[in-house]
């Protein structure tokens, strides 16, 4: 690629969530960039300069139209020669994995591309997904052959929703290509936003390898402490105050327990689950984490009721409980795969009635997907229990003391991360 044809570059980014939008971003203050998503409202707010996931501020979607522009009109990616695809990998219900949103966007991308063109993939796939099951669907409906006519690579995502001292730009980027050519010039795209560095996988492969693993080593790590957190509640003990002392050893490493949803944590590991039993490897370690930090919620709340009635007149049946948090995370509206659904449904099932405060969260998403009417402001009567779920950063700013006036008693106040770190709240 000569100086001519670096300056020619249009970047197509399909698929503008949590890894798609800010990429677009970083990418037009050196080329010009087309996000496209399917999604018609999403894109109209984006073009307003409002952004619901609170990744990228408004000034930012704004102030740069000259390079940077959104569509939901899928014509607008033809006169692209660069496309990055940043489409979710999910799961289904059986834990395999779904790569139906990947087909649509590679067959998409297919049918508008040239020869020159880059197609490189950021969604967190098992090995051999990129080579294995994207590039055959590009070859057939473009016509064009790989290396010959395009070029393909992978480059995986590695954002952290909601984190706002390390953005995209100061993150090493892992790249990888179909050839030594593409994988020089896919390195120079990156490598003129990236301020942190590139790294150069051997292979494509490698790359996805490397990126499966990220997730599933922190799943692990995740329910070793869970597992932990469990044995000294059995022993009376504080998990965080048994932490605080490891921490001083220079080596321990600092996990902590927690519930594990959202899209990369606790659906990763199953990718790299299946294509292990796809080729005959029992992957019992990696289900084993995975089977602790799914159950970890209901443990914990079934611990949480049990206490509570245990505890009150058995023939006072009006259990009220205040779940605080239904996001996924700390500090990011996003409600999908929240494991906090979890504990509202096995209280629901237990007779108790639940309300669900959240003052960030997608009130319509939640509503949509779980039938949840949202409080977005602080409850003002009582409750017979209260769960602290999710470590928003707003909940510290209501405080512990109002918060301890939402329930009856101190003692029935669960803070599953802490964030108090009062004895006299219940904890992991």
């Amino acid at each position: 690629m000569n100086t001519s044809e670096y300056e020619k570059i249009k970047i197509g980014i399909v698929g503008l969530g949590y890894v798609g939008l800010p990429l677009a971003v970083l990418f037009s203050k050196r080329f010009k960039v087309l996000g496209y998503d399917i999604d018609s409202k999403r894109i109209s707010r984006l073009q307003k300069g409002i952004d619901d996931t609170f990744e990228v501020k408004s000034q930012e979607l704004l102030k740069n139209k000259k390079k940077l522009s959104f569509s939901s009109n899928p014509k607008c990616l033809e006169d692209c020669n660069f496309y990055i695809l940043t489409v979710p990998t999910p799961i289904y219900k059986n834990k395999k994995p779904d790569l139906s949103f990947l087909k649509k966007a590679t067959c998409l991308v297919g049918e508008y591309l040239n020869k020159g063109d880059y197609v490189i993939y950021e969604s967190t796939v098992y090995p051999g997904v990129t080579e294995d099951f994207c590039l055959p669907i590009l070859e057939k409906i473009s016509k064009l052959k790989v290396n010959e006519d395009f070029y393909i690579g992978y480059s995986p995502e590695r954002i952290n929703p909601g984190d706002k001292k390390i953005k995209l730009k100061d993150i090493v980027k892992i790249v990888s290509a179909s050839n030594e050519y593409s994988l020089k010039n896919i390195k120079k795209i990156y490598n003129s936003v990236i301020e942190a560095g590139i790294y150069k996988a051997k292979s494509i492969k490698v790359a996805e390898a490397a990126k499966v693993i990220e997730n599933t080593q922190r799943d692990i790590n995740i329910a070793l402490m869970n597992d932990l957190s469990s044995l000294f509640q059995i022993l009376g003990l504080k998990t965080k105050d048994v932490l605080d002392a490891a921490k001083t050893k220079w080596n321990f490493i600092p996990f902590e327990p927690g519930f594990v949803g959202g899209h990369c944590i606790g659906v990763d590991p199953y990718y790299l689950t299946h294509l292990a039993k796809e080729i005959g490897h029992n992957p019992n370690f990696i289900l084993s984490g995975r089977e602790i930090n799914d159950n970890k919620i209901i443990k914990e709340t079934k611990s949480f009721l049990n206490s509570l009635k245990k505890n009150r007149n058995p023939a006072s049946k009006n259990l009220e409980i205040l779940i605080m948090g239904a996001t996924f995370k700390e500090n990011c509206p996003d409600v999908r795969n929240s494991k906090i659904i979890d504990a509202y449904d096995y209280l629901k099932k237990k007779g108790a009635r639940v309300e669900v405060f959240d003052p960030i969260a997608d009130k319509k998403l939640l509503k949509k997907m779980y039938g949840i009417d949202l409080l977005t402001s602080l409850p003002k009567k009582t409750f017979s229990g209260v769960m602290i779920l999710v470590s928003h950063d707003a909940f510290k700013k209501i405080g512990e003391k109002k918060i301890s006036r939402l329930c009856n008693d101190k003692k029935y106040i669960y803070d599953a991360k802490s964030i108090f770190c009062n004895n006299e709240f219940q904890s992991l």
